[in-house]
């Protein structure tokens, strides 16, 4: 025998290991493939959704909540959003996101007696002026995100929001 021979023993010992692996294999890449499936396919955007008729609007900002379909791994379901919503001037429809840019608080509008006509933070005392723009000396370092929005058929849809930059 030469030192490149390999003994029975270790032949079934290289073969069972090969078969074993093979067939290990064969039953894990269906589980592997089922878990990161999902995570591996490209996200849906989010449609333009109706949240209101157009003739509702005004100049001062108004909250409307309104649900999307969301689709988070294999769960489906309906999420509600808010938008504070009003006509600008010049009759531009502007769709702000309620989300502070500080710690994620829900900001209201009008609500500090001190501060009127401002979007108001109550958690950490932020404010935004009225197009959302954040007052500097608080806070928040980033104005508002927009919604994207159109009007179609004298209703108002509103897509994803757009982070803009900082003020």
């Amino acid at each position: 025998m030469s030192k490149e021979d390999i003994s029975r023993r270790q032949f079934l010992n290289y073969t069972l290991t090969g078969v074993g692996g093979f067939m290990a294999a064969g039953m894990l890449m269906p589980m592997v493939r089922f878990a990161l499936d999902p995570i591996l396919e490209p996200s849906a955007d989010q449609k333009m959704v109706a949240v209101t008729p157009v003739d509702k609007l005004t100049n001062e900002p108004k909250r409307f909540d309104y649900k999307v379909k969301q689709k988070d791994g294999w769960y489906e379901s309906d999420v509600t959003l808010s938008a504070w919503v009003y006509k600008a001037k010049n009759g531009d429809i502007i769709a702000l996101s309620p989300i502070c840019k500080h710690l994620g608080c829900t900001v209201d509008w009008n609500t500090d007696p001190s501060h009127p006509s401002q979007f108001y933070c109550p958690c950490h005392f932020g404010r935004y002026t009225k197009d959302g723009t954040n007052v500097k000396g608080t806070p928040p370092l980033a104005p508002l995100d927009v919604f994207e929005s159109k009007v179609k058929d004298g209703k108002l849809y509103l897509g994803k929001a757009k982070p803009r930059k900082g003020a």
